[in-house]
């Protein structure tokens, strides 16, 4: 396997999430060499996670615009939950912004569920702050 290219990684997150500050290179390569961190990672998509105690909380998710809506961002939750499971996690947790429609369905087809909000938590580059919902999962 080969090592993970954080420079590829910022580039994807940069295209994918042009409301919000996107994470560096740098960060991105902080978080994989963090032991508690766990990188899933495909061509044009991947998932960043942290393990601490039994608990997984996704960190990011990111796919590539020409990828998004070909079940990328969907296969990598599947294959990161079951991973995480196996290591001993039991539960789940994520953020996302309340007015991102498209990853709310992807997370609650997943089996994810709201267990909180976060007024104006995510600060935007070009209009208001969105809320976040905070969504949790039992993994067995």
């Amino acid at each position: 396997m080969t090592a993970p290219d954080p420079a590829r990684l910022a580039c994807i997150h940069a295209a994918a999430f042009r409301h919000a500050r996107p994470w560096s290179a740098a960060e991105f390569a902080a978080l994989i060499a963090d032991p508690h961190g766990r990188l899933f990672d495909r061509d044009a998509a991947f998932a960043l996670w942290r393990l601490v105690a039994g608990e997984a909380e996704l960190l990011t998710i990111a796919t590539a615009p020409q990828a998004q809506r070909r079940g990328h961002a969907r296969a990598l939750m599947a294959e990161a939950l079951a991973r995480l499971a196996a290591e001993g996690a039991t539960r789940a947790f994520l953020e996302v912004a309340a007015d991102n429609a498209p990853a709310l369905a992807l997370y609650t087809g997943c089996g994810f569920t709201p267990a909180g909000r976060r007024r104006g938590y995510y600060q935007r580059t070009d209009g208001p702050a969105a809320d976040a919902v905070v969504m949790t999962r039992p993994l067995r």
